[in-house]
């Protein structure tokens, strides 16, 4: 018999299902604690709710859908690389960064991808599957558990596109910003899509405060579309008009990731284009030297470049600011070492 995951249920359908089972739903509550702000994975280690009730829970509900199977850490950094799997075996990528304001985790939302960025490793191999809410939930709990400390800052930037399994994105958004749960807040909370037009006016409706990342990687619909397959959907203007409406929904600024790529993007008439795009808008980029992926063929800009490139906007009035690598000697970009486990 398969068994449900009972870390899937929020807290009022926890209370429903324990009351189907003749228990108070005081009884709920107790579980959701132990599973969401304890990050107990054993019915073993719930000391308060009875045997009679963990033995029935067990034979229908499993608890952590996910289990580490593999980790790298840096030594340059103390990255950690995570590769996990899920029940069904499929194996997905999880990264813990510490800094000194506290600990960053990139979870995925999906093993794989199907949106087909050229410079990008994790969509190499296609979209496999989208991960649920609980195999979200299980990345942040067993990183936390792992490391013995507070995760204090969540990026859904791994592998995946989170707009392309959005009801699994908002569900875990919700339980992980939940009271009752790790309670982490939404303004520390980032998603990262390559602009799936429709659902950013979906998103902006959720009224969260999550900051939100745009994949846009290119100052032009011309180039966006010579690395992103995305672009032949939406333009530009689109993505813009979009982007305007988060803004003046939620009242928060727009972070445009930009991948500097040797001789696509980083010229200082793309600087210029870009300036020109941004323009007026309550917004910031990201530039972020491209990892070079060995059955792509873009490589990184030279650092220089890349600064002259941070100059131009900075003396146009943008915020910008280069991202820092982390984890190089672990290969912790997107799906580089899923790739070659999966080898």
């Amino acid at each position: 018999m398969n068994k449900t995951d009972l870390m899937h249920y929020n807290k009022d359908e926890l209370r429903e299902l324990i009351l189907s089972y003749g228990e108070k739903s005081f009884r709920a509550d107790q579980i959701y604690e132990w599973i969401h702000k304890k990050l107990v994975s054993d019915y073993s280690e719930m000391t308060n709710i009875s045997n009679k009730l963990k033995e029935k829970l067990e034979k229908s509900h499993t608890i952590c859908p996910m289990r580490i199977k593999d980790k790298l850490v840096s030594k340059k950094d103390g990255t950690v690389k995570y590769i996990m799997e899920t029940i069904s075996g499929s194996i997905i990528e999880s990264v813990a960064m510490q800094y000194s304001y506290g600990m960053s985790v990139c979870i995925s939302s999906q093993a794989g991808c199907r949106m087909g960025c050229r410079f990008c490793a994790s969509t190499i191999l296609g979209l496999e599957k989208s991960l649920s809410s609980s195999e979200m939930l299980s990345q942040i709990y067993l990183i936390q558990k792992d490391m013995g400390r507070r995760v204090d800052n969540i990026v859904v930037m791994g592998i995946g596109e989170p707009f392309d399994n959005y009801d699994a994105l908002i569900r875990f958004l919700r339980m992980i910003t939940d009271e009752y749960g790790l309670n982490i807040s939404q303004r520390n909370i980032t998603v990262s899509t390559c602009a799936l037009v429709d659902k950013i006016y979906d998103f902006a409706d959720e009224n969260m405060q999550v900051t939100l990342a745009i994949s846009l990687h290119a100052p032009n619909d011309d180039i966006r579309k010579t690395i992103m397959p995305i672009a032949n959907r939406y333009s530009m203007d689109e993505i813009k008009e979009a982007c305007q409406y988060f803004i003046k929904k939620t009242g928060r600024r727009v972070t445009f990731e930009y991948a500097m790529i040797d001789g696509v993007n980083d010229s200082m008439e793309c600087a210029k284009e870009l300036a020109l795009y941004v323009r007026g808008m309550l917004c910031h980029i990201n530039l972020i030297p491209v990892n070079a992926v060995k059955e792509r063929r873009y490589r990184r800009t030279r650092s220089n470049r890349i600064r002259d490139f941070e100059k131009y906007l900075e003396k146009n009035e943008i915020n910008v600011t280069i991202r820092k690598g982390m984890g190089k000697d672990i290969e912790a970009a997107c799906g580089q070492l899923r790739r070659q486990y999966l080898k």
